[in-house]
């Protein structure tokens, strides 16, 4: 495996052997609208120093193929972006402490994995996956540093670099770190993720590549939340509990670590390529990923009140996966046919424990092992202004059947005015956890791989988006063999026992969002609201009605446009309803039908500011929490967070 590991590297490293080339391209790149045009930078030292690179030359390429640009704007989707994720958590609720969970308002069932993935979803919400790295081409070395403050002592930091050693390669390093201890006890996290990139294409333009690494670990201390005896202290919001830190957890000694490693290339080569107007080309593609990863659940004495009797006095859970994946396909393209590419792909998985347990004298298999080859093909045609896309995937040979199919067909009324259907198809096992799970607590223990079915998705929706009248969003969705945790215990004195269950009736669900925008003169109100039903899933897959967002806010220019002033306050609301638990030790959500919480409001006060290519953030998060009420909660038994003041910025070089 280490052998493998070393090649990867070379994969990814041996294109910066290459001679240094100073001069950079400039390729004809249309501005895109609502980028920063006032943004230019110059270009290295070695080059003419008269010229200057427009921010479009920054290119950023994502793991489709699409590609954007480097975007120093402010704006309010920025706002909305600053926090830990670096992504617009409109559907989700945070726990008291950063970096800790998240819980899940709505849920997007648009998954195209045909095996099963690893569990502990709950501490995957920082996890760089393969559809969250991008690759890049500059004419300037680039750097990024995000900055956030954290909660008590602790800090978010993420350092970014990347650079063209010729016009050809590029390669960039990127690091996020954070540590932040928490008002409560027991909530200290800790996370680092590594990642490079690299992005080359050969002189004659016949061959692309484009790899990463990276290498991450997430580190959550576990506090089981507040005891059940405490929590009218905090709803009530009696005035010696006002510092969180009086607070007894249910858990005093519990910690878990999630850890992965992943080397990824993506590369191709043109056999023919297009000629003049006349589109006839044929490519060869090969995806190749390597991936490892561990949880760990550890105490140095067990708490059997909480989890139930344990085997050992001494917890040290630990399970890993190593999922090997290759793909090679042919992509032909036609202007009459359109494009069209036809492969095989391969899927080696090695899933378990390095012990055996027993459980009433039978012994529960300790590792799931085994390979999978299938099918894979996808499809774009454009028909004026139509464009028809799809794409699937289905196996063949192995232990895991299951297939994916995702199509599209693309309208463009016009400059304002586009619509977007889309069919969905999915059929996979459940998570690994699911399937198999080891622990030092009895509970804890099942082994479900050949009792459980192919959880079968079906979603059909249409995205309407326009400037002027706003973007609408509606999907239809229907579930069977839906997978879910949830705790069996309830109505007895047992401890907690959370089980996977598979649910016998399908579900069918609506969802309906709307988001629009609106402006007069120096004033903006950005509104997104979310309507969503679940029809035959009650008690199996709970999700709020409502979930809303409004932003009303100012923005100026100052000091002769030198500075760029945006300050208002972000309403936050979701109805009431029976929001899912947290387990600490599988580091998942569970289905619970005993408390509803949600139905508060949440007020964010913000002033940010642009000077150059550096934003500046100053928000009030939860400004309203002692004047509406003490009864906010994350999840049950797990507060949402107080009020407080937190800084951050974004600054971009351009060297």
């Amino acid at each position: 495996m280490k052998k493998i590991y070393f090649l990867f590297l070379a994969l990814a490293l041996v294109n910066n052997l290459f001679s240094q080339d100073p001069k950079i391209k400039k390729e004809k790149i249309k501005q895109p609208s609502g980028s920063d045009s006032l943004t230019i930078n110059r270009v290295s030292s070695k080059v003419d120093k008269n010229k200057i690179a427009p921010i479009t030359d920054y290119i950023i390429t994502d793991y489709k193929g699409d590609i954007s640009f480097i975007d120093t704007t402010l704006s309010i989707q920025k706002e909305y972006k600053f926090n830990y994720l670096r992504k617009d958590n409109f559907n989700l609720i945070e726990f008291a402490n950063k970096g800790q969970a998240y819980n899940t308002l709505s849920h997007d069932f648009d998954e195209i994995n045909t095996v099963p993935l690893f569990g502990a979803r709950a501490r995957h919400f920082n996890y760089f996956e393969v559809e969250d790295m991008h690759y890049y081409k500059v004419p300037t070395p680039t750097t990024e540093l995000f900055y956030r403050t954290g909660m008590q002592q602790g800090q978010v930091l993420d350092a970014f670099l990347t650079l063209n050693t010729t016009e050809r390669f590029n390669f960039s390093i990127a690091y996020k770190g954070m540590r932040s201890i928490g008002n409560y006890q027991r909530h200290l996290t800790s996370t680092g993720n590594f990642r490079f990139t690299s992005n080359y294409t050969s002189k004659n333009e016949r061959y692309q590549a484009k790899a990463h690494i990276v290498m991450q670990d997430l580190l959550n201390q576990e506090s089981g939340g507040l005891r059940d005896q405490d929590l009218e202290n905090f709803t009530v919001g009696s005035e010696e509990f006002l510092d969180r830190g009086v607070f007894t957890p249910n858990l005093n000694n519990a910690e878990n670590m999630l850890k992965g490693k992943r080397f990824y290339i993506n590369h191709s080569y043109d056999i023919f390529r297009a000629k003049d107007s006349v589109v006839n080309a044929l490519s060869l593609l090969n995806t190749t990923k390597l991936e490892d990863k561990s949880f760990r659940f550890s105490q140095p004495t067990a708490t059997t009140a909480f989890f139930g009797d344990a085997f050992s006095s001494i917890i040290n859970d630990l399970v890993t996966l190593e999922h090997f994946s290759t793909s090679f396909a042919a992509l032909y393209e036609n202007d009459l046919l359109g494009k069209l590419s036809f492969g095989i792909q391969y899927d080696n998985y090695n899933y378990g424990y390095d012990r055996i347990t027993f459980i009433d004298n039978q012994a529960i298999v300790n590792r799931l092992k085994g390979a999978v080859v299938g099918l894979l093909a996808s499809y774009t045609k454009r028909f004026k202004s139509f464009t028809l896309s799809g794409n699937g995937n289905l196996n063949l040979t192995g232990d895991f059947q299951g297939y994916n199919l995702n199509s599209k067909l693309h309208y463009k009324l016009n400059k304002d005015f586009d619509v977007e259907g889309y069919f969905n198809l999915n059929s996979a096992l459940p998570n690994f956890n699911a399937l198999l799970n080891q622990s030092s607590y009895v509970n804890y223990n099942w082994d479900n791989s050949s009792n459980f079915s192919n959880v079968d998705k079906q979603q059909i929706g249409a995205d309407i988006n326009s400037d002027k009248y706003g973007a609408a969003k509606v999907e239809f969705g229907n579930i069977l063999n839906y997978t879910y945790f949830t705790d069996i215990s309830v109505g007895t004195s047992e401890p907690k026992n959370i089980k996977p269950i598979q649910a016998n009736n399908p579900i069918n669900y609506i969802k309906i969002e709307l988001s629009k925008e609106i402006g007069y003169r120096n004033f903006g109100l950005d509104n997104r609201v979310l309507y969503q039903k679940i029809t035959n899933g009650d008690g199996v897959l709970n999700v709020p009605d409502f979930v809303i967002r409004s932003s009303l806010y100012y923005s100026n220019e100052f000091f002769k446009k030198s500075l760029f002033l945006q300050t208002g306050v972000t309403f936050n609301y979701f109805t009431a309803y029976n929001m899912n638990g947290y387990d600490p030790l599988l580091a998942e959500f569970y289905v619970q039908n005993e408390t509803v919480l949600g139905g508060f409001p949440r007020l964010d006060f913000f002033i940010n500011a642009k000077v150059r290519q550096t934003r500046i953030y100053l928000k009030a998060e939860h400004f309203n929490s002692s004047l509406t009420g003490y009864d906010y909660f994350a999840a049950p038994n797990y507060p949402y967070r107080d009020f407080i003041i937190r800084f951050g910025l974004v600054w971009n070089f351009f060297l």
